[in-house]
């Protein structure tokens, strides 16, 4: 049966789930979700779809999954790539996605969010200059961490590096340049080398110039 994911191209947790997906080989296929819209606002799409307003939501016969680090966890569990080899591994792979989840992605999504999909006159400068200020910390982090590393952990890509990599390849500006931080750049380079790697807006349907 066909892997569902609701999700829109806009939306680096969405294509964290996606590109595991992809990556991993799974059959799966894109249900476009018009977030610009307010679809995800909507009472119909809390009440069939997800309680909590949010992509990605993933289905997988009567399985219905919502958060990207759950549902990474489930890719790894149903095909044995991304997790780790034993329980200090597995618990490492976790530490990095909940690090992601509160100081990484957490933090990039509203900048880059902010910066490019807001009206200008709603840009708030001290709240864009805070933001960047806390991740400019967390890519200092990310980049000592990877220092003599291939991956976050262990020897091969792992939820962990699906979960922190996604929105670091979106075109918008939110003061990221991969040239300042070399590990950083040639960690996007060995996933985006891998076999099945799409860039989001290739990978998922939904685009900012849709709505030029």
């Amino acid at each position: 049966m066909t892997i569902k994911l609701y999700c829109f191209g806009e939306s680096g947790h969405s294509y964290k789930v996606a590109l595991g997906l992809a990556l991993a080989g799974l059959e799966w296929e894109p249900v476009y979700v018009d977030f610009f819209k307010g679809e995800t606002r909507s009472p119909e799409y809390r009440e069939a779809v997800n309680e909590m307003g949010e992509c990605p939501v993933l289905v997988d016969g009567d399985l219905t999954l919502t958060q990207s680090g759950v549902i990474l966890d489930y890719i790894a569990e149903k095909t044995g790539k991304f997790g780790g080899r034993d329980k200090a591994q597995e618990r490492e792979i976790l530490r990095w996605v909940l690090w992601d989840n509160n100081k990484f992605s957490a933090m990039i999504g509203p900048t880059r969010f902010i910066m490019n999909f807001l009206p200008e006159a709603n840009r708030s400068k001290d709240v864009i200059g805070f933001l960047q200020g806390r991740n400019a910390g967390a890519y200092a982090i990310l980049e000592k961490h990877l220092e003599g590393r291939d991956w976050i952990v262990g020897d091969g890509i792992t939820a962990a590096d699906l979960s922190c990599c996604c929105y670091l390849y979106y075109p918008e500006p939110f003061a990221f340049d991969r040239k300042d931080f070399p590990n950083i750049d040639a960690w996007l380079d060995r996933i985006s080398a891998l076999p099945g790697w799409k860039h989001p807006y290739d990978l998922m349907p939904g685009n900012p110039s849709d709505r030029a």
